[in-house]
């Protein structure tokens, strides 16, 4: 069996506290084409700040149509915050190489080791401080398996806003603990679409009994917080701004392997609206861009949601409602409402337009999986490693393993670099189905996907 001390490599690579990021990294300052503007849904104009103000927080606004600034200060109070939690550790996954018997050795950022259970909180505290900082009295937001919930309802909770949270119907029944978790926090949590707002009216309307999907909870939580004076709305994925605030993960992680001269041959994780992916790759991306470093870069989605392996690159809404900004984006269509799958956080309609742009330019990759055998990785990454990973963590095990078993076949000995987002131990009924033979998979079909895109808006750009 290897052992740390073969590869003079600890278990756990730990950065020290003064080691934090003190700067986010803004990938799009590295890229030659930028991520297509967000256009005002009634001109199809580029939004302005200003009309972005009217839902978003001033200083998130700035963040959001920066496209020069390469690095950003995070202010104290927030890294002081990041103190509680951070910096998060680097694995060496000695279990895992060994059972699978690969010469590649594996490497994953678990973002776990936090209250909220996952990588939500590095941006739910700073959206929540600009929040305080602009002197509002809240905000609203959407969740779909829970994390981006819990954490923007602990964050707040620590700086005493009110939050709003609309979390994905199928979610709010499948994982009621993540709920009350929320509700711990001082939360208030709505299953959406619901009777509360006119969008979550209209569309219980048009598609009666319906599990409900980010977009129609996004819809919802926008329209109450333009309606409810001192409140903005907040977004746990997709935004520019978003993956701003993650690339702290990826900052640390590059960080932790240069301590140890190791460079990384393939970065991979999941994606949904891309919060995670794009905070973990975004160091590795900006050397790639900058032509100093080449990287495999994969993104892993479920095959009954994939936005970028069977989407159409297009501007369309970001919401159900169509309320929201366009935004060109790999999208299966605002109106796709995905399967009931188990893994919440990726059940998203779109991809946000930094990585859908850095896909379209061939500068990553992304596979689809079925959640069966993404539970299969799961559970043989839990037997060996002793962590049980969130849904969504999953799929990038289930790809991390399949390249460490091409590795078994070819003999080669890459460095394979993965993000674990967060924890599962909320996710037990998912786990259940899965054990009893009850999970089942679902793709969606061509003609399914076609009559979702027939909706997409006209948009000569």
């Amino acid at each position: 069996m290897k052992t740390a001390s073969d590869k003079n490599i600890p278990y756990k690579i730990y950065l020290k506290e003064n080691e934090i990021p003190t700067e986010w990294y803004n990938v799009r300052a590295d890229m030659k084409e930028k991520p297509a503007p967000l256009l005002n849904p009634q001109t199809l104009e580029p939004m302005t700040a200003e009309e972005l103000s009217h839902v978003f927080c001033e200083e998130l606004v700035k963040q959001e149509l920066d496209n020069d600034t390469a690095y950003i200060k995070i202010p104290e109070e927030i890294v002081d915050f990041y103190k509680m939690y951070r910096p998060s550790p680097l694995v060496r996954a000695y279990c895992l190489e060994e059972k699978l018997q690969t010469p590649a050795k594996i490497y994953y950022k678990f973002e776990g080791n936090n209250t909220s259970g996952s990588h939500k909180l590095n941006s739910a505290i700073a959206q929540a401080y600009y929040a305080k900082k602009q002197g509002l009295k809240g905000v609203t937001t959407e969740t779909g398996a829970g994390q981006w919930g819990t954490a923007l309802s602990m964050a707040c909770s620590y700086l005493g806003l009110d939050c709003k949270v609309y979390m994905v119907k199928v979610s709010y029944e499948q994982k009621p603990f993540r709920r009350e978790v929320m509700r711990t926090f001082g939360a208030s949590v709505t299953p959406s679409p619901s009777m509360e707002t006119e969008i979550g009216k209209k569309i219980l309307s048009e598609h009666p009994g319906t599990t409900g999907s980010l977009g129609c909870a996004i819809s919802e939580a926008v329209e109450k917080a333009v309606s409810s004076e001192g409140y903005r709305y907040v977004l746990g994925s997709v935004l520019n701004q978003v993956l701003l605030h993650q690339s702290v993960i990826g900052l640390e992680t590059k960080r932790a392997l240069d301590k140890y001269d190791v460079k990384a041959d393939i970065v991979i994780g999941c994606a949904g609206g891309g919060s995670n992916l794009g905070g973990l790759i975004s160091p590795f991306m900006g050397e790639k861009l900058r032509g100093e470093a080449d990287y495999r870069i994969i993104a892993v989605e479920p095959a009954s949601c994939p936005s970028l392996t069977r989407g159409r690159y297009a501007y369309d809404y970001c919401d159900t409602g169509m309320v929201c900004p366009l935004a060109k984006m790999y999208t299966l269509g605002c109106d796709y409402i995905p399967a009931p799958n188990h893994a919440g956080g990726l059940r998203y309609h779109g991809m946000s337009s930094i990585l859908s742009k850095l896909y379209d330019d061939k500068l990553m990759e992304a596979v689809s999986v079925t959640q069966t055998e993404v539970f299969k990785a799961a559970e043989e990454f839990a037997r060996v490693e002793g962590i049980l990973p969130a849904p969504e963590s999953a799929h990038a095990i289930k790809v991390a393993m399949d390249e460490a078993l091409r590795c078994k076949e070819s003999g080669e000995e890459k460095n394979i670099v993965f993000g674990l987002t967060g924890t599962g131990y909320f996710d037990m009924v998912a786990y259940e189905k899965f054990h009893d033979g009850l999970m089942e998979n679902y793709i969606p079909t061509d003609d399914e996907l076609e009559i979702a895109w027939k909706k997409l808006p006209k948009v000569d750009r």
